[in-house]
């Protein structure tokens, strides 16, 4: 079974790298204790409901920002945490080289341009899911989730742009080894975030899981909408 666990290495990584390039928000978390399902039992904890696209604008959800103020971005903050090497940085925070996997299609890449960073509940997904009735802080706190592993995932542009905002029900990792991965991070990230599926969208993943042997399923609740701000 696929891991896409690297994040932890990249403290270490670091250390070696100019001052400006403070340890990501990856770092471990501090926080709550983590909530441990079954697979199945996390699917089965998903609020059901119809989704609505009505009114979606990818502007609602304010990302790729440097919301620590290191000078990296929240799109470079995962390039170096998700870097199997140290990662080359130039300028004030521009990532230019390093080794990711893309665990969507297993490839691995050096070149940064080749990447995109998926959020792993499209953000098309999330509005028709929930974040329609959130605060524009939330939103924003959403799409620069850097305390979750599973919310951003550097993946091949090809394999993020063939996603686009489709569900499980409607588009699967071409690697077939991912699936269950996905599908666990998938749930996890909907859980985190208390967001909804629709009875296509369960009943996928229903059906994905019965192949997915012991495989599990962790995640933190997110912050209060109130604790965040526009």
């Amino acid at each position: 079974m696929i891991k896409n666990s690297l994040r932890g290495l990249a403290a270490l990584a670091l250390l070696a790298l100019p001052a400006f390039t403070a340890a990501p928000a990856h770092a471990a978390p501090t926080g709550p204790e983590p909530h441990h399902l079954s697979l199945a039992d996390a699917i089965d904890a998903l609020p059901s409901a119809a989704e609505s696209r009505a009114g979606y604008e990818r502007t609602a959800f304010r990302h790729w920002i440097d919301e620590d103020g290191d000078r990296c971005s929240t799109r470079s903050e995962v390039l170096i945490a998700e870097s199997r090497t140290q990662p080359g940085i130039e300028g004030t925070c521009k990532v230019v080289s390093g080794s990711w996997f893309s665990y969507y299609d297993g490839k691995t890449l050096s070149d940064p341009r080749g990447l995109d960073i998926d959020h792993m509940v499209p953000l098309a997904e999330a509005w028709d899911s929930g974040a329609s009735q959130w605060a524009s802080g939330r939103r924003k706190a959403y799409a620069n989730d850097l305390d979750a592993e599973r919310s951003l995932v550097a993946v091949t542009a090809k394999s993020n742009r063939s996603k686009a905002d489709q569900d499980p029900a409607q588009w699967l990792p071409p690697l077939a080894d991912a699936r269950c991965t996905y599908i666990a991070d998938w749930t996890a990230t909907k859980l985190r975030w208390s967001l909804s599926a629709n009875k296509a969208e369960i009943n996928k993943l229903q059906d994905l899981a019965r192949g997915c042997g012991h495989q599990d399923v962790e995640y933190v609740k997110a912050p209060a909408e109130d604790s965040h701000t526009s």
